[in-house]
């Protein structure tokens, strides 16, 4: 059915709310299946509501009315039962309206989705417990225990009051070295968005392998450890720092002392590897 049949006040406030969610990049069709843990920290890092529900009528949005529809995708207003609500704390109504973006089936129609039990990546409409804004016009995935059990660790790592904080940035870098040779250490104090304390520090000795590790508070600890990938606090790091350490930040004076700050800037970077993502 057509959009047409709800009234044109609906529509409109519906539209100004897909408005303001439309990313300027197309995202990839990916289910929830593959979606990578950075996918996953990203839709749950922004989202003031993570619901289940049961869609249970659907109607098509015409393209005319869908500013930055993507080609391949139909735009649907769906009314939903929630059946759960996962994470956040604002009341939402039993009964949901919000818009999607969904792919054509392969005759090029929208699918059916009626029945189907979703998970929801969304924020709150003022004063309106009935509607929601999904956090991007594609934050709707179906329904898996399996998907479940992916979610859950990634909504109690990041409501955790030590959940590390998001980083933006190098701060300082500076390189010193030993009396022995072979043997530096290396500080990387970081940028935090509330200004939360973190430092990386690597340190070499005679005959070994570089060691390094992380530390989320205002101690500098020589034993802190790496994270273990997968993690919120390898997320803050791999998904956010940049591949090299900017010339701007390495407070080192020498040549041998920037370069050393600048090689083990490379090994940590190499150590937590990419972070990929299926979404844009």
């Amino acid at each position: 059915m057509q959009i047409t049949r709800y009234s044109a006040k609906t529509l409109l406030a519906c539209a100004v709310l897909i408005s303001v969610s439309v990313p300027g990049t197309a995202q990839d069709r990916a289910g929830a299946e593959n979606l990578s843990y950075a996918d996953i920290v990203d839709l749950a890092d922004g989202a003031p509501l993570v619901l289940r529900a049961q869609i249970r009528r659907q109607a098509t949005v015409e393209p005319e009315r869908s500013p930055g529809l993507e080609q391949g995708f139909v735009r649907l207003y769906v009314e939903a039962r929630t059946s759960a609500l996962i994470a956040g704390n604002v009341p939402v109504g039993e009964s949901l309206h919000y818009l999607v973006d969904v792919p054509l089936d392969e005759r090029g129609r929208a699918p059916k989705l009626k029945k189907q039990e979703v998970i929801l990546f969304a924020r709150p409409v003022p004063d309106r417990p009935d509607q929601i804004q999904l956090v991007d016009p594609r934050a709707q995935f179906s329904y898996s225990e399996a998907f479940e059990a992916r979610l859950r660790p990634v909504l109690s790592a990041l409501l955790s009051p030590d959940a590390p904080p998001r980083v933006t940035g190098i701060r300082d870098a500076l390189a010193v070295e030993g009396t022995l040779a072979g043997e530096s250490e290396t500080q990387l104090f970081l940028d935090t968005e509330n200004d939360g304390p973190v430092s990386v520090t690597i340190v070499r000795r005679p005959g070994q392998a570089p060691r390094w590790g992380v530390s989320w508070t205002e101690i500098v600890d020589q034993s802190a450890r790496a994270p273990q990938r997968d993690t919120l606090e390898w997320y803050r790091l791999a998904c956010s720092l940049p591949d090299t350490l900017p010339g701007s930040a390495n407070l080192s004076r020498d040549p041998r002392s920037r370069a050393l700050a600048s090689a083990d800037y490379a090994l940590v970077r190499e150590a937590l590897g990419a972070c990929p993502r299926t979404r844009d």
